[in-house]
């Protein structure tokens, strides 16, 4: 292992989820996510997932549809963002804590960081539990086909991992694990309103104050990793990092396609929608808003403190240089 090449009392008061046993969802949740008895009520006035969030909506003809075919696609697009979170903290997340809890890198682990990382691997099978469970209740109610257990990012990500070189595979793990819980803490925060289905406002809450948890202990153990990281591990992570924050951005065209089609739009508004979503600019935007949060993270870690880290950022137009 390599030993730590800072001062390990730095990081006292790191690496831990607080008041885990009084505040973790799975020690203080009273499990219930179920689909109300008013639903059809509650659907007169509350989304499955905000509208806002899903600029497709504001194409023509589905401003000018029922508003029933709104309601169908952000129940699509709830059930694809649950679904896609099983997966993730199952198979991404997850392997990335066991990688921190078993001593799999190559850097000395503070006991607490361990510690906690069991902690968080608890809390994401619960998320995983909770995201099934809902994700099962809003498919049986509109009759939804079978989803798929395939999802590009998942595809993509480990793409990456099967071509990282063997020396750097559980460093990418960790990584992707760093991105992921960035990126989620501030996804659950633009999702959360209060105008959802009330089960799904309340999971969002439960899993949300969570994810802020995790998002803090994950940008403290990238730190703790980069300042030890040697030269060639951090032109390399810094690489993947840039892969690894457009990955999880990009657009899924084939569910979008088949989530648009389930409503009968036209091949046409289908074709539109899918070409604007897929747009290499708002691929950009997408992700200098949406990993703002993994950023803030990079940057007190000192990432972006090297020119040529910067300029790898900066060219593709993720940051300003």
């Amino acid at each position: 292992m390599v030993e730590p090449l800072i001062d390990s009392n730095l990081w006292k008061a790191s690496f831990t989820l607080g008041d885990w046993n009084t505040r973790a969802s799975v020690r203080t949740s009273d499990y219930q996510y179920k689909l109300p008895p008013d639903l059809e009520k509650q659907l007169e006035s509350r989304d499955w997932f905000p509208p806002a969030l899903l600029p497709y909506l504001k194409h023509p003809e589905v401003k000018l549809a029922d508003k029933a075919i709104t309601k169908r696609l952000c129940a699509n697009h709830l059930v694809n963002f649950l679904n896609y979170t099983t997966l993730l903290e199952h198979q991404i997340v997850n392997r990335s804590v066991e990688l921190i809890i078993h001593d799999e890198l190559e850097f000395t682990i503070p006991s607490r960081m361990k510690t906690a990382a069991l902690q968080l691997y608890t809390d994401e099978g619960y998320h995983a539990l909770f995201s099934y469970q809902l994700a099962e209740q809003v498919s049986k109610f509109y009759d939804m086909a079978t989803q798929s257990t395939i999802h590009r990012r998942t595809t993509k990500l480990n793409q990456l991992i099967h071509t990282t070189p063997n020396k750097q595979k559980s460093i990418t793990w960790l990584l992707i694990g760093f991105v992921s819980e960035t990126i989620i803490a501030k996804d659950l925060r633009d999702v959360y309103q209060k105008n959802l289905v009330c089960c799904v406002q309340e999971m969002l809450k439960d899993h949300l104050a969570d994810e802020a948890r995790h998002s803090r202990y994950f940008s403290e153990v990238f730190h703790y990793l980069w300042i030890q990281m040697s030269d060639e591990q951090r032109i390399l992570s810094a690489k993947q990092l840039l892969d690894i924050i457009l990955i999880f951005f990009e657009t899924d065209k084939k569910w979008l396609e088949l989530s648009l089609r389930s409503v009968q739009l036209s091949e046409t508004t289908v074709d539109q929608v899918v070409t604007m979503m897929a747009d290499p600019h708002a691929h950009i935007l997408r992700a200098r808003e949406g990993a703002s949060t993994t950023f803030q993270a990079l940057k007190k870690a000192g990432f972006f403190k090297r020119t040529d880290i910067r300029q790898l950022f900066s060219n593709v137009g993720l940051i300003d240089e």
